[in-house]
């Protein structure tokens, strides 16, 4: 399956990046490398990619299990290399799930299947990056 995404410079160092959802993004440079800072910045938008992925999969594994989640949010430290091309090389997951009645070993199989199966960009990234994924319970 093909995927195009077109990205047109909008002058400085901004640009209009489309998606085949039709909605579009900004994507700039922040001020100390000559930008504006008036979009997202590529490297962090990977890791945006990242964590989207992986919490749709999760999202529609928590669906299909019918579990009960009030809030869940996925945060993602990345390190990035000090030579160029910079790129990360080691990345840590934290998978957060809020709510009274947590099944946390359904939730824990969801956070699997995305990280091992379903997530492609998870698979892109396993490999450049060391990936480190763990999983956090708060009962209210």
């Amino acid at each position: 399956m093909a995927v195009q995404v077109t990205t047109k410079w909008l002058g400085d160092m901004r640009f209009e990046s489309t998606n085949p959802s039709g909605h579009n993004l900004f994507i700039d440079a922040g001020e100390e490398n000559g930008g504006k800072g008036e979009g997202y910045r590529p490297k962090a938008l990977m890791l945006s990619g990242l964590a989207g992925c992986a919490g749709l999969d999760v999202a529609s594994l928590i669906k299909k299990m019918k579990l009960k989640v009030d809030d869940f949010n996925i945060d993602i430290e990345a390190n990035l290399t000090d030579e160029h091309p910079k790129h990360y090389d080691k990345i840590a997951m934290h998978f957060h799930f809020h709510g009274e009645d947590l099944n946390e070993k359904k939730l824990q199989k969801a956070v699997d299947l995305s990280v091992e199966k379903y997530c492609g960009v998870m698979e892109m990234f396993r490999q450049f990056s060391e990936l480190k994924i763990e999983t956090h319970f708060h009962k209210k």
